[in-house]
């Protein structure tokens, strides 16, 4: 149970700035084990961000406290998956070789690929939101983060880690994880879909999915495999993806 607990808690800590005891560290070892809980901890980002919007719609509009939502939870995790899409954008963007992909991704300077990504997902998060029965988007935004961050866990199933270097402190949780570990992954991922209460929100992971399918396809193509800028990428389409499909649900079902 003790080890579990530092396993989650290392999750927490590598994927958030949420404060974690001093004893846990980025033990290669617990991180690749703590792909497990990649859902677990995107659950816990869904429930701030859901605490945001609640509070703040008693005060604002619901655009506003939608906005203040999603800058509470890439607070919360540091833009950790915004900044993995954005190299993402400017790497695929700009390189034609692989190795001059990989470097584009490493480079921390954000390109206009990558710039402009940013503006469009994060303006799609938003307008997707909006449109949302207010009365369920705090329970959205939950398996939202979630079920996305257990997306992103099946490319690190599917898809091998491709840098050679071993000082990225990124490559324990995005080598190939096993079987056992992507079954866990997928109960944190799903269960949250629960909460909206309606068999048809499940739906929402076949397009998610395929969004990891068709980024997979072109990693694949292009680099041999992903990165952590890869599964931060697949994070970020298939959230938005989710939230897109739950709009053309509510409009249409």
């Amino acid at each position: 149970m003790k080890k579990e607990l530092h396993i989650f808690l290392t999750a927490v800590l590598f994927f958030t700035r949420i404060p974690c005891p001093k004893w846990v560290d980025h033990n290669p070892d617990y991180l690749r084990l703590s792909a497990k809980y990649f859902p677990l901890v995107g659950s816990i980002v869904g429930a701030i961000g859901s605490l945001i919007f609640l509070g703040s719609s008693y005060l604002f509009s619901n655009e506003i406290a939608i906005l203040l939502s999603m800058c509470s939870t890439i607070y919360a995790t540091g833009a950790f998956h915004e900044d993995g899409f954005a190299d993402v954008c400017d790497g695929f963007g700009g390189g034609w070789t692989k190795d001059k992909i990989l470097m584009i991704m490493k480079d921390s300077r954000l390109g206009t690929y990558g710039m402009v990504g940013l503006l469009c997902i994060l303006g799609l998060k938003f307008a997707a939101l909006q449109t949302l029965e207010v009365s369920s988007i705090a329970f959205v935004l939950i398996a939202g983060h979630s079920s996305s961050r257990f997306i992103a866990t099946t490319l690190l199933y599917t898809h091998p880690y491709v840098r050679d270097t071993n000082e990225s402190k990124a490559k324990p949780v995005a080598n190939q994880i096993t079987l056992p570990i992507l079954l866990i992954s997928g109960c944190f991922g799903i269960l949250p879909l629960f909460l909206l209460g309606t068999p048809w929100v499940f739906l929402a992971l076949l397009p998610m999915y395929l969004s990891k399918v068709f980024l997979g396809i072109k990693f694949k193509k292009w680099i041999g495999g992903q990165t952590g800028d890869c599964a931060g990428a697949v994070q970020q389409l298939s959230e938005v993806i989710f939230y897109l499909t739950l709009s053309a649900l509510w409009n249409y079902i």
